[in-house]
């Protein structure tokens, strides 16, 4: 059972911030707005996420960008997790994409609410590339000539991690954001980070979804993640669903229904 928010508990009880001084009590706390930590996806990086914050921000709501190395899902996680522990107060834990993979691994106490943006939500021990399955969920672009792999010289690293994957530059408007402009799309792909092949294929852990009420905003007319396979997560993981029309960077192309459902998960409707 989900523990409801304070400001659901006001609301099922008809309060309001003047009734509450009406009655002699201080309202601050119900006024208090949880921290959002946004985590990117892969061939991203967290300026992908500048319209989300900036209409966050002016609803009020502190937000920090979260780096991700796109290592694996263990210690992109981990590297996570120090940052939403180390805020004062509750969390709201947003993910795009692979960042969706790397939020369900995250377990912090303060984590009140997880949304998912065009993302993974895999159970414990499946690796996201088997939602990639165009046997199952038809069809995903991530595949040659729109993937192109690099050799990472780091000899120490995990094998199957010493080849990194992107998305080929040309290709990345019509794939992955046909729906922003030339000009930010082309900053979107100079602004890209590879992710380590191995990261899709490294089985997650226990998810944070299945303790934690989740959100899901799913753009359907993605090309990366394939919409049914995000459905199937979603409906899966029991999150509530919000469709609309977009592509995997409805992030970018529309800000303001990645926020308003950050602002539904904060009010838990």
């Amino acid at each position: 059972m989900t523990k409801p928010t304070l400001r659901a508990i006001l609301a099922t009880a008809g309060l309001t911030a003047a009734s509450m001084v009406g009655m002699g009590v201080a309202p601050a706390a119900a006024q208090e707005l949880p921290t959002v930590v946004l985590v990117h996806g892969a061939f991203a990086d967290s300026t992908s996420w500048d319209g989300v914050a900036e209409n966050l921000r002016g609803r009020g709501y502190p937000v920090v960008t979260a780096e991700n190395s796109l290592r694996g899902p263990a210690i992109d996680a981990a590297s996570v997790t120090d940052v939403v522990e180390s805020i004062d107060g509750p969390v709201i834990l947003v993910g795009h994409s692979y960042g969706g993979t790397v939020i369900s691994n995250v377990h912090a106490d303060n984590v009140e609410a997880l949304v998912y943006v065009a993302a993974f939500m895999p159970v414990e021990g499946e690796p996201v590339a088997l939602e990639l399955d165009p046997i199952r969920f038809p069809v995903t672009a991530l595949v040659p000539p729109v993937i192109g792999l690099s050799i990472v010289d780091d000899a120490s690293n995990i094998i199957g991690k010493n080849v990194d994957s992107y998305i080929t530059p040309a290709l990345f408007r019509p794939f992955f954001a046909p729906d922003v402009t030339e000009a930010q799309a082309a900053r979107m792909a100079a602004h890209q980070k590879t992710i380590a092949a191995g990261a899709l294929l490294e089985p997650s852990g226990p998810p944070s979804w299945a303790h934690t009420p989740s959100w899901a905003l799913i753009p359907q007319q993605d090309q990366i993640i394939p919409t049914s396979a995000e459905r199937f997560m979603a409906q899966r993981a029991g999150a509530q669903v919000t469709e609309v029309p977009g592509s995997h960077a409805i992030l970018v192309s529309n800000p303001t229904a990645v926020a308003d459902l950050v602002a539904a998960a904060d009010s838990g409707s």
